[in-house]
């Protein structure tokens, strides 16, 4: 009867019994001791760059789920009439889980290229801003962005923050 093999994290040991060939010719039984990894350090290598590119991949869509801290949502329409004085409007809100951020301190500015036009708060709304684009006579259709700047308490003591939006393509129409 042989002996169970005796299993430990890292290791097999085991008895192997064998037929050898003895001295004149008989044949004697011989137990050996063997032992063999389970899990050898190649593939404990590979195992972890494998959960490691899996965590890699699966993190943005873990992010995702978690929420964002800050939210900016275009309310303007993405496409709009060309009118006479050029000046075409845009409103935005600007949404936030941070407890630390200071609602006051809020500034928004449109970034249109290398331009960055100011908005202004929209009255009786605290995360509500709107805006002019102004454009040239015949562009037909502009990107932007909104670029938010404000304060956050950090431990007693004020620090600044920013974020900023996708970008947005505003079609002008010709009447």
């Amino acid at each position: 009867m042989t002996p169970i093999p005796q299993l430990s994290p890292a290791r097999t040991v085991g008895v192997c019994p064998r037929i050898d060939p003895g001295p004149g010719g008989d044949n004697l039984w011989r137990s050996e001791r063997f032992e063999f990894q389970l899990y050898t350090l190649s593939f404990t290598c590979h195992a972890l760059s494998v959960m490691w590119k899996k965590t890699f991949i699966l993190l943005p869509a873990l992010l995702l789920l978690a929420g964002c801290a800050t939210t900016a949502t275009n309310l303007s329409a993405l496409r709009q009439l060309r009118n006479a004085n050029n000046l075409y409007p845009v409103e935005v809100a600007f949404d936030s889980r941070q407890q630390a951020l200071r609602w006051d301190s809020v500034q928004v500015t449109i970034i249109v290229g290398k331009e960055s036009y100011p908005m202004r708060q929209t009255k009786l709304m605290r995360n509500r801003w709107e805006g002019l684009i102004p454009l040239p006579a015949g562009v037909k259709t502009v990107t932007y962005h909104y670029k938010f700047d404000y304060q956050v308490t950090e431990f007693g003591k004020v620090g600044k923050d920013s974020a900023a939006s996708h970008s947005y393509k505003l079609v002008i129409l010709d009447q």
